[in-house]
């Protein structure tokens, strides 16, 4: 009765599905899902005819019509819904135009399973209208006075909570269609959270059918959810196509659903791609390669959406197609699918500074940069590589940057456990030692934390909790730290996955430091204890200790969990922890990661060139990972020895590596630079204490450089202003490289500047030291500070100048000149 009652708004909801926005095009003709298997009377699976391109989908086919061959088998209604009737298999013919393609269905009832499933069906629904959302029942404390767990997470509990709850007024097994369950979403009784369920819609006819057939709950052996898919899995369309998507969920049992109308799908680039229909429906609003993610029972898909640029520029040079090696490769294969044209390779001033640069954090001397142009041999880029990656500025700097991630600050520190922390690192960077190395070295640590400084780690995380937070952060691009109170919102991870993964430290013990190593000297020995477990709140009892999407670890006696856990995250076949150091290490080259944010490697972020990203990793785990071979390879690319020139080519380009992006300098290496150029160090000799306080330091003598500092807690009025990162937190939103008016000012007044120009002994005095002629006196600023000779128009304006000005004011002019090219873009930023 419940059925023939909802007949005709079931087919009215499927009809409004299945109409989403057609776009002609043309190619040959598809239909996805190629094969069908049903397993239930009257289960439905949706046909999607597509016209094909080079192997990707173009649009969907217009106008396609659908036969059943054996319609006692499966009927197919004009929009392509099969709908399972009998045994047995047939196929389903689609015809555009005049071509024909075919799905093979199978059709195996189990005339003994439930209809309905709590967890297959009714918790989906819950989902997609946002039920169990935390601004609704999925809230800590529920909503007035129903809780359900966060995204469905926990479905014992929700079936309690649905069926027994409130005396169980919620369910009316004999009236299905006065349920509370029903008539709240319904609002046919009134309702806070507004109308979330149609009674027109399929999804009301199940909930109402489940009720009807006595509300059966979770059943214990019921296949479960072993991952889904979304389809197509990537298109190539145009700006204005819509399209529309399907996802299928795969069980245990080998079993296949359509759960388009339970998935929740959203863009990750709305100014290229926007989710038009809640059912799956997209419509391409922009150029570029983008993705749109489909959620559904906490796992995550993405369907890629490749538009192209309409770049009518008519380039047609070769040269700007240069491949020297896979980055190049994979690079230029997705420049030439998004119709972009790459600029051309950087001129050698531009090439030596930027190198430098990224490389040892440090300008090139003049020296240095007119040795450079004057060689004329082949070869000298790469010998420059060569050069850079083998020079103490590279340790220098490289030590620095990973001080970041190990968050080595006397924040968290004393200055002994500091120092000895910082030493450690900068070895491990000086000898080389293969990334997956130095990161087992670091949670396997133990011992006296001033002898063995790795073991200063396990200070700045103190907690079991902290420790799995900061290791997966840092190590896997990954933040569970939603997991901890409820099944991951966005993502995959689950409440029981994040105290698995947090029990591999429950053993883990110091000594020596009173529970804060912020006293005494920071001495203290850490050690594994053979026993102890981190107990699950939820359930009060501990998780068994286990690797994310691992097995539990066996338990042997004197077994250090944590040897463990180094062996499965170092190991390439974690895709996390070669995907994060690539991206990492590709970001510090380019400014941007393939995948962004740095550290964000969630499911639901894809990599702007996913080929790209697997061919590094491929190429970093052959060289046992190596980061100054991975290194190489990037600075020998021409994707990265090209200019960031705009052309009419790339314009549109700000992530597809089509030219090298400009950056502001950061903070260190700007502060490097300005001490460099006009030859007055800064000095360092306060330390910044947690209460706000400050105290006199004497690590840094006189000549440091900011890149050598151990601490990030050392004060520095410019390096705050200029963004450093603090080392509060494993994130890499801790430095900013944006620019600010507060910069600009600092520049423009401040003592950095303005007071190192005017000190009697500075650069300014050894550049006047052999009174060089106006045009020779121009040539040696602009090599000092911009790392080239000056142009012919700068050369004439500037020596103009020069002879206008009266030769007692001539160290005034010079200083000025200094100045304007100390505060300049071309200066301030990477290029």
């Amino acid at each position: 009765m419940i059925r023939e009652f909802l007949f005709a708004g079931t087919c009215l909801s499927l009809g409004s599905l299945l109409s989403l926005g057609a776009t002609e095009s043309t190619g040959q003709l598809g239909v996805i899902p190629a094969s069908v298997a049903l397993h239930r009377s009257g289960q439905h699976q949706t046909l999607l005819p597509v016209f094909e391109q080079a192997g990707l989908p173009s649009g969907i086919a217009t106008g396609a019509t659908f036969t059943s061959k054996d319609p006692t088998i499966v009927s197919v209604s004009k929009e392509g819904l099969l709908t399972a009737c009998g045994n047995g298999t047939t196929t389903v013919s689609v015809e555009c135009n005049g071509s024909i393609t075919a799905s093979t269905v199978s059709v195996q009832i189990d005339s003994a399973e439930a209809q309905w499933s709590f967890n297959r069906h009714v918790l989906p629904i819950m989902s997609k209208a946002n039920c169990n959302g935390g601004g609704c029942h999925g809230a800590l404390a529920g909503k007035g006075g129903f809780r359900l767990s966060l995204g469905g997470y926990d479905p014992a509990s929700d079936y309690l909570n649905i069926t027994r709850d409130a005396l169980g007024r919620r369910i009316e097994s004999g009236d299905p269609l006065h349920s509370l369950f029903l008539t709240k979403p319904t609002s046919a009784t009134p309702h806070k959270g507004g109308r979330r369920l149609d009674p027109q819609s399929e999804d009301y006819r199940l909930l109402a059918e489940w009720i009807a057939s006595g509300a059966p709950g979770p059943i214990e052996k019921e296949a479960g959810l072993d991952h889904i898919e979304v389809l197509p899995a990537r298109w190539t369309l145009k700006k204005g196509q819509t399209v529309r998507l399907l996802v299928r969920a795969h069980y245990s049992d080998g079993r296949i659903e359509d759960v388009t109308q339970w998935a929740k799908f959203s863009s990750t680039d709305e100014t290229m791609l926007h989710v038009s229909n809640p059912n799956g429906g997209v419509e391409v609003t922009g150029y570029g390669e983008g993705a749109v993610t489909a959620w559904f029972s906490s796992r995550i898909v993405m369907s890629r959406i490749l538009s192209p640029f309409p770049n009518e520029s008519g380039e047609t040079s070769t040269d700007v197609w240069q491949v020297r090696n896979v980055v190049d490769e994979a690079v230029n294969t997705q420049l030439k699918q998004l119709n972009l044209t790459p600029s051309p390779i950087s001129d050698d001033a531009t090439f030596i500074r930027r190198a430098s640069v990224d490389v040892t954090g440090v300008l090139p001397t003049p020296a240095e940069t007119s040795a450079f142009l004057e060689d004329k041999s082949p070869g000298k880029r790469d010998a420059l590589i060569e050069q850079l990656i083998n020079s103490n500025e590279f340790t220098d700097y490289w030590t620095y940057r990973w001080s970041d991630l190990f968050l080595i600050s006397g924040s968290h520190l004393r200055p002994g456990a500091v120092k000895a922390y910082y030493q450690w690192l900068r070895s491990e960077v000086e000898k080389n030692t293969p990334w997956d190395a130095l990161v087992r070295h670091v949670l396997t640590a133990k011992g006296d934390s001033l002898e063995h400084g790795a073991t200063n780690f396990f200070a700045v995380h103190q907690e079991p909790e902290t420790m799995a937070e900061n290791v997966s952060q840092a190590f896997m691009g990954l933040s569970i730290n939603c997991a901890k109170c409820h099944n991951h919102p966005l993502e995959k991870w689950t409440n029981n996955q994040y105290y698995a993964f947090a029990n591999l430290f429950s053993r883990v013990r110091a000594k020596g430091w009173g529970g804060d190593a912020r006293q005494g000297d920071g001495k203290r020995t850490l050690y594994s204890v053979p026993s102890g477990e981190l107990l699950q709140p939820k359930t009060g009892r501990p998780q068994p200790a286990a690797p994310l999407d691992a097995p539990p670890v066996a338990d042997h006696e004197g077994t250090d969990r944590r040897e463990v856990l180094a062996d499965w995250l170092t190991s390439p076949s974690n895709p996390y922890f070669t995907r994060t150091i690539v991206n990492r290490v590709w970001a510090a080259y380019f400014g941007i990661g393939i995948v962004n944010s740095v550290d964000d490697l969630r499911a639901s972020n894809p990599a702007t060139n996913e080929v790209l990203l697997d061919r590094l990793c491929q190429l970093l785990i052959e060289k046992k990972y190596d980061l100054k071979g991975l290194m190489r390879v990037i600075l020998q690319s021409a994707t990265y020895q090209r200019s960031s020139e705009v052309t009419a080519g790339n314009k549109a380009d700000s992530r597809y590596f089509a030219r090298y992006y400009p950056r502001r300098l950061m903070a260190e290496v700007l502060s490097d630079a300005i001490c460099s150029v006009t030859g007055v160090p800064e000095e360092f000799n306060q330390v910044n204490l947690q209460d706000g306080s400050m105290e006199k330091t004497d690590f840094y003598p006189k000549g440091t450089r900011a890149l050598q500092l151990y601490d990030s807690a050392v004060r520095s009025y410019f390096l705050k202003t200029f963004g450093r990162n603090q080392r509060e937190i494993t994130c890499d939103c801790e430095r900013s490289n944006q620019p600010s008016i507060v910069q600009a000012l600092h520049l423009s007044n401040s003592a950095t500047l303005n007071g190192k120009l005017a000190i009697p002994e500075n650069a300014v005095k050894g550049l006047l030291a052999d009174e060089p002629n106006d045009s020779e006196l121009i040539k040696r600023t602009f090599l000092r500070c911009l790392s080239r000779p000056p142009k012919p128009a700068e050369l004439r304006e500037y020596t103009a100048l020069l002879a206008a000005t009266p030769q007692e004011e001539r160290r005034t002019v010079t200083e000025d000149l200094l100045w304007s090219l100390l505060t300049s873009r071309e200066f301030l930023f990477q290029h």
